[in-house]
């Protein structure tokens, strides 16, 4: 198989046939045709301009909630992961955040301004793009609760403002206007204390370490929590915990994890979620539904 290897282009990086694994949180994945990344906001447009309608295109962030499959993506995919970082605050109670800024540094940078609301966002491994495409959540905070505005863009690079009210938003679900990708937020916060807010990304990132599998590769939550009740307890009550295909794991600490425990291969994991669903459905009599996302093409 072919080396990746580097072609110019003025408005970022470019990568031909590049390996995907390294760049999602499971560490599994096959290889893009193309991955750019851009330079800043001008080049990421600019790139968009002179990108062919009939190219297909795929965004992706930090990787931490989404399989790639081991025969890759064809096209071009976008990862803004380290570019589109801008962070500053706009108003005295509202922050402006690039859809590359990771969840995490806006709960610190909020935190340190005496801001409350987005200490949850310390809890979310992923970046304000991803976050603001699912509706991304912890410790009973959600995105789109503090969302005043967003800065998309279609595949042409044409960038559009738009209000709160032109999406539908639900839990780990968002709809709005077709074909058009978030690059920023405009972020409306309360005033609050400086202390307690750095007190509470504390607590929660202590609680995150004890109930999760963080020293092991996963994707966070896999499925969504049904109504009234939690996914990973309905998966542990099915007794599934430890239960493996090939390298991956449903997690002893936290049942709603899928770990990559032994060089697992995206077809693993995806063999192992659809046997959790199929399984939680015969016992438990609930269907499951995936939150993380599953892209790319699979062996024939």
């Amino acid at each position: 198989m072919a080396e990746s290897y580097s072609e110019r282009c003025p408005h970022g990086d470019l990568l031909i046939d590049q390996p995907l694994a390294s760049q999602t949180s499971w560490r599994v994945g096959g290889k893009a045709d193309r991955l750019f990344r851009p330079r800043d906001l001008e080049g990421l447009l600019a790139f968009l301009r002179e990108l062919p309608e009939s190219e297909p295109l795929f965004w992706m962030g930090l990787g931490s909630n989404l399989l790639i499959r081991d025969e890759g993506i064809r096209g071009t995919v976008i990862n803004t992961r380290g570019r589109l970082n801008v962070l500053k605050m706009q108003d005295p109670d509202r922050v402006y955040a690039e859809a590359g800024v990771l969840c995490p540094h806006l709960a610190r940078f909020c935190s340190d301004r005496g801001l409350a609301g987005a200490e949850f966002f310390a809890g979310i491994p992923g970046t304000v793009g991803g976050a603001l495409a699912m509706n991304a959540g912890a410790f009973g905070g959600e995105t789109w609760a503090l969302v005043d505005q967003v800065l998309t863009v279609n595949r042409s690079g044409f960038c559009q403002i738009r209000n709160r009210d032109q999406f539908t938003v639900g839990y780990r679900h968002v709809e709005g206007p077709a074909n058009e990708f978030f690059l920023a937020a405009l972020l409306h916060l309360r005033c609050g204390d400086g202390t307690e807010s750095r007190a509470r990304i504390k607590a929660f990132l202590a609680r995150r370490l004890e109930t999760q599998p963080l020293n092991l590769p996963s994707c966070g939550s896999v499925f969504r929590n049904p109504p009234h009740d939690y996914a990973a307890r309905l998966i542990e009550a099915s007794g599934l915990k430890g239960y493996r295909i090939g390298g991956a794991c449903v997690s002893e600490k936290h049942a709603n994890f899928i770990v990559n425990q032994n060089h697992a291969r995206a077809a693993d994991i995806e063999a192992l979620i659809e046997f959790v669903r199929a399984e939680v459905e015969r016992k438990q009599g609930i269907r499951l539904v995936p939150e993380v996302r599953i892209v790319g093409e699979s062996e024939e």
